[in-house]
Formats: C-alpha cells, sequence, structure tokens
C-alpha cells in the first residue's frame, strides 16, 4: 500500500517592514551620529525657551517657590513706561546705527569690487571689528568719547566747536553707541555685499557701458535692483542684532558714567530693551517679569523683521 506524501503547507512570505521603522532600523547608525546636535539643541535651545514661556506666567525670585500670575506680567508690561522707554531708545539706536552702516557698507563693498591689489588683506582688514571684542571696543569708544579727555571733543575744540558731553546726554549717549555699532558691523556687511557683487555677472556693466549708462546711472539700474536678496539679508541681521544690543550700553554707560545700575545713564536715555531685561531679571532678581520682558523683545524684534521684509520686497516690485 502506497503511503501518500503530504506537502507541507505554503509559508506565506512575511512582507519587510517599511515606512518610518525600516528607515529606523536601517539608518539607526546615521540618526545616532547626529543625535548630540538635537539632544543638545533640546537641553540648551528648546528646553530654555519653553521653560521661559512657563517662567513668563509666574512670579519667581530664582530661589524660592514659583507663584502663579497669569497674564498679570504682560499686563503690566504693557503699562510699564520704562519698557515703553527701553523700546523708543532702541528704536532710535538702530535707526542711527543701521542705514549709515548699511550705506557705508555699500561703498567700501564697491570700492573692494573695484580693487585691483590686495583685495584680501582689505576684506581681512575690515573684518576685523567684528571678531573684535565688544567689551574692549566699548572702553576705546568711551575713552574716544570722553566729556573732558576724549579725542572727539579734542578735534572739535580744535576746530572751534564746543565739546559735546557724548556720555551724560541723552543723544549723546545714543549717537556714541551707535557710532560703535556702525564701527563694529560696516566691515562684515561689506563682506556680504562684496559677495552679491560677485554674483553680478560681467556682462551687464559691459552692456551698460556701450549703451553710454554712467556709474550712477549703473548702480542704480543694475548693481542695487540685483543685490536686492543681500540687501534684505543685510537689512534683517542688521534688524536682528541691532535690536538686541547690549553690551554697548552696559559697558559704556556703568564704565563711563557716574551711575552704578544698569539703568542706562542719565534719564534712561541708554537703556536698551536687552538692558532693561537684565535689570529685571539680574539685578531686581524678578525671573517672572524678566521672562515676560524677553518675549515682548521677541515680539518686538520679529515686527521690525517683518516691516523691514515687506518695504525691501515692497520696493523690489
Amino acid at each position: 500500500m502506497a503511503v501518500l506524501e503530504q506537502t507541507p503547507p505554503a509559508v506565506t512570505p512575511q512582507p519587510a517592514p517599511t515606512g518610518p521603522k525600516k528607515g529606523l532600523r536601517k539608518y539607526w547608525h546615521l540618526y545616532a551620529a547626529i543625535s548630540p546636535f538635537y539632544l543638545i539643541f533640546l537641553g540648551f535651545g528648546l528646553f530654555p525657551v519653553g521653560f521661559s514661556l512657563y517662567l513668563s506666567f509666574h512670579r519667581w525670585d530664582g530661589l524660592g517657590s514659583m507663584e502663579w500670575a497669569g497674564l498679570s506680567q504682560y499686563q503690566y508690561l504693557l503699562s510699564d513706561s520704562d519698557f515703553w522707554n527701553s523700546i523708543g531708545n532702541t528704536v532710535v539706536i538702530w535707526a542711527l546705527a543701521t542705514f549709515p552702516m548699511i550705506f557705508l557698507a555699500m561703498v567700501t563693498a564697491v570700492m573692494l569690487n573695484s580693487a585691483v591689489r590686495f583685495k584680501g588683506l582689505y576684506r581681512v582688514a575690515y573684518f576685523l571689528p567684528n571678531v573684535t571684542s565688544v567689551v574692549a571696543i566699548a572702553i576705546v569708544f568711551g575713552s574716544i568719547f570722553s566729556t573732558n579727555a576724549g579725542m572727539v571733543n579734542a578735534v572739535l575744540n580744535a576746530v572751534g566747536i564746543d565739546q559735546v558731553a557724548w556720555l551724560n546726554t541723552p543723544w549723546g549717549i545714543k549717537v556714541t553707541i551707535a557710532a560703535l555699532m556702525t564701527w563694529q558691523w560696516t566691515g562684515y556687511n561689506a563682506i556680504i555685499f562684496l559677495a552679491g557683487l560677485q554674483t553680478i555677472p560681467g556682462d551687464l556693466y559691459e552692456a551698460a557701458r556701450m549703451d553710454g549708462a554712467g556709474p550712477i546711472q549703473t548702480f542704480f539700474r543694475i548693481t542695487l535692483p540685483l543685490l536686492r536678496p543681500t540687501l534684505l539679508f543685510v537689512l534683517v541681521v542688521s534688524t536682528v542684532t541691532g535690536l538686541q544690543s547690549f553690551s554697548e550700553p552696559q559697558v559704556l554707560l556703568q564704565t563711563s558714567s557716574n551711575d552704578s545700575t544698569f539703568a542706562g545713564g542719565p534719564g534712561h536715555s541708554g537703556q536698551t530693551m536687552v538692558l532693561y531685561f537684565f535689570q529685571q531679571t539680574f539685578d531686581n532678581n524678578d525671573f517672572g517679569y524678566g521672562a515676560a520682558v524677553a518675549w515682548g523683545i521677541f515680539l518686538v524684534v520679529v515686527l521690525f523683521s517683518i516691516i523691514n521684509w515687506r518695504l525691501v520686497q515692497r520696493r523690489g516690485d
């Protein structure tokens, strides 16, 4: 009697894992290689931002327990005359520094682009102020703009003009801080403009010269329109950095004024937004209100960046 052979049941092959799980299993070592950046960003970037938002709804002196305050911190912020005064000071200093700085950076970039010899040396020389210690330069500027022994007043006296109390008058303080920021950032932005100039094809200038266009017409009809993206970048970056000025007024006014606090000089005329935040947080130990001030500064910077973006885009259109 023949024995019937039994055929083993067919085994259905399991489909290979697809989707995110497959990616994690296959590329886990790549994710592990880049994970330190995200872990550091989470611990020192994202978490402090979230905690500052949480802290802005509490009252806390840094040592005791937190006390829930709700929206009272922001309600007081909207009516805080010192905060609004710091916004006004910051905007004025930013305007006094940014627009002359952009003009000087543009002129410097055009000159560097036309230079034949020592281009690398000029670029390094103009970039050096940006990498120099702000604290050290602020001390130097405090000596230059000193009322009795400053170089600026010595020049004014030499030409028959009365000396100016730069660090003891509201407008003198603003002009001094703006001059320091202009000196610091002109070279950096000149290098950015130079990079933009070098992307413009030379054929356009050749065609313009053949059509009889002069240097001024060439600049306004070719150079400036094609530099619009670079100009937008410089303006937005200058807005973000200018509205967050801190070291300049802190060092200038603390070392050259009779004020021993971080009030920003006589009449609080040099008290910027970040300087006011520093005073409330670390001088008054009011970390909750300081966090609310920080978020107020964030909204002001975003608002001005959007305004600058729209203005430059509209002019380009």
